[in-house]
């Protein structure tokens, strides 16, 4: 809209003018708006700039002049213009903000791995190979991808975060083949690596405990991959098996990959000699479950080696052998939840008999609700013996129904079953349901080691601490690290990339550790443990715990965090790249400011922004 010039007095628009005239706009009708006029006068070009608001009157559209900008800056200017269109107003600033990249969890995953000396674990001096396992090991506990998306999140180009930036990688091209190269790298001194873990966390005499897994595979290139026990429940894919040694605190020290098929007893040898041999420890006491230090591994490999001594717990068969024996009695626990017992068929070795209450109304629980699924069943072949029209008939079609019944509960023992050629019945057998109630809650530590050195307590604590094994596989295969899906063919890939995993597993151990009070983990077990009553029963939380499961709030205020939603909490610290606008165009780096729960993360770390 053209509009012709008046002749008008001229008035200054200060600052608290315009704010006044800005702040009234919502109060008043119509559209604001600058209004730019030109004349021309004796060749000269003559420019105004003229605050106005529009509105109809009438029918009419009227224009009322608020005031004249003329004697304003051009940018001032520009900026009212912005502003009265619901612009962004023009950025006038000295700087401009290139590149903004999620830092803060990588300052707390980097910072904690150098703390820890892992650098120079993985190799004395500096190398590109050693800043690549580097930056696969913290983009692993950030954000667990196949090394391709590992790559391509390190470049400047890609990144998702600072991690490239931070270890001077983001200005250079990485290519996957070059990750897997670091992996053959890292392999390779898996040895070192390892034996380093071992003088830093285990000591002669120590515990160290020992547990199994597998993982299931997608691929069939790999000797390693075979069809075994799947613990994943893919049956139909073959899978590795790996196992773990962590100290007596669960800080894991090392890991080893063996074949699918490979049974959890016959990768204990292995272990034994690693502690022994490579890592030197002459004594120590190996804690292993039921399933892996068992009698005939304890007879071939463990009995009679001067140093060596094993805690581990009794099957179930071998429970009942012993109440059978009245080796084990219900008097036992007329005063106490434990008791040591002497059996001829374990000699020079210490039986530790423990009843858990809890754990036997479970049992009983569970019990009684499979035997009620699997009678609702029976009885569905009962009633389909007597029907009318085409009745369930024959032994054999019989049997096979009602075989399947009871391998789905895996309570078969407790029936006594009929079955004719036109009929079926069944009963419970109480005798037998009983003699096993009876067993409710009990299970037996198996140990070595003498009572001089390890009490009752402790030789159970031990074996209950096997729970943090089981935590990090836990953590391995499902929670953070993802071990699986394992995208590599070759043996030795598989088994870097396993080690990989451990060793980001060994950077969160310690972060969880250090960040257990922000966190919903209990940070003050250790005086929770000195002071229970018994150790059969189960730990209890602290009340530092309880408060931070009840108001989600730590003693200082803060909001409580699982481990993964701190990592998206501190990410959110960004690192900015701010350029200036000028002719050199110089850049720098700058945080943004830390919130109270990201400095205390990073205090509890010890790592500075």
């Amino acid at each position: 809209m053209h509009y012709v010039a008046t002749k008008m007095p001229r008035f200054s628009l200060t600052s608290s003018r315009l704010a006044g005239i800005f702040g009234g706009m919502s109060q008043r009708s119509g559209a604001v708006h600058v209004a730019t006029t030109k004349r021309v006068y004796k060749g000269r070009v003559y420019q105004t700039h003229l605050l106005r608001r529009t509105y109809r009157e009438g029918g009419k559209v009227k224009h009322q002049t608020l005031g004249n900008l003329s004697h304003l800056p051009p940018d001032l200017i520009e900026t009212i213009r912005r502003r009265l269109r619901s612009e962004s107003p023009a950025d006038s600033s000295p700087f401009e903000i290139v590149r903004t990249f999620p830092h803060g969890h990588v300052l707390a995953v980097l910072g904690t791995l150098k703390n820890l000396g892992l650098e120079s674990f993985l190799g004395s001096r500096p190398s590109r190979e050693r800043t690549l396992v580097i930056a696969m090991i913290v983009a692993r506990i950030l954000e667990p991808a196949s090394k391709l998306a590992t790559a391509r999140a390190l470049q400047e180009e890609t990144a998702t975060t600072s991690l490239g930036v931070e270890l001077g990688l983001g200005q250079e091209r990485i290519e996957e083949q070059e990750l897997y190269g670091a992996l053959d790298w890292l392999l390779e001194r898996q040895t070192r690596i390892e034996n380093k873990l071992a003088r830093k966390h285990l000591s002669e005499g120590t515990l160290v405990l020992y547990d199994v897994t597998s993982s299931y595979y997608t691929g069939h290139r790999s000797a390693l991959i075979q069809f075994g026990y799947n613990r994943d429940g893919k049956r139909r894919f073959p899978q590795i098996v790996y196992g773990l040694l962590c100290n007596a605190d669960g800080c894991p020290v090392a890991i080893e990959v063996f074949a699918g098929n490979t049974a959890d007893t016959k990768t204990l040898s292995a272990q034994v000699a690693k502690v022994r041999r490579r890592f030197g420890i002459r004594r120590v006491v190996f804690v292993g479950d039921r399933g892996m230090i068992t009698s005939r591994r304890i007879d071939e490999e463990l009995r009679g080696v001067d140093g060596l001594d094993w805690i581990t717990a009794l099957r179930a068969d071998t429970i009942r052998l012993l109440a059978e024996q009245g080796v084990i009695q219900p008097s036992l626990f007329d005063e106490r939840d434990l008791a040591e017992v002497v059996s001829q068929d374990f000699p020079d070795e210490r039986l530790i008999v423990c009843r858990n209450p809890l754990l036997a109304e479970e049992r009983a629980r569970k019990r009684s609700d499979l035997l009620a699924a699997t009678e609702q069943q029976l009885d569905e072949i009962v009633e389909a013996t007597k029907r009318a029209q085409k009745p369930l008939s024959g032994q054999a079609k019989i049997g096979l129904r009602v075989g399947r019944v009871l391998n789905r509960h895996k309570v078969g023992k407790h029936f006594e079953l009929t079955i004719s050629d036109d009929s079926f019945s069944y009963r419970r057998n109480e005798t037998r349901i009983k003699a096993e109630a009876a067993l409710d809650g009990i299970y037996v530590i198996r140990t070595s080691v003498k009572p001089e050195a390890f009490t009752s307590e402790n030789a159970v604590r031990a074996y209950k601490d096997l729970s943090s094994v089981e935590r990090a596989f836990r953590c391995l295969k499902t929670v953070d690290l993802k071990i699986r899906p394992i995208f590599h063919w070759l043996d030795g890939r598989i088994r870097a990339h396993v080690f990989l995993c451990m060793l980001a597993y060994y950077v969160e151990w310690h972060m969880r550790e250090r960040l257990a009070p922000i966190l919903f983990d209990d940070h003050e077990r250790d005086e929770v443990e000195a002071t229970r009553d018994s150790i059969v029963q189960p730990a209890p939380r602290s009340e530092a715990a309880r408060a931070k499961d009840k108001n989600k709030r730590t003693e200082d205020g803060l909001p409580v965090h699982s481990f993964r939603t701190l990592l998206d909490d501190l990410g959110t610290l960004a690192k900015n790249r701010v350029r200036l606008r000028d002719e050199g165009g110089s850049e720098y780096y700058e945080l943004t400011h830390a919130t109270t729960v990201q400095q205390r993360a990073l205090d509890l770390l010890g790592v500075t922004p």
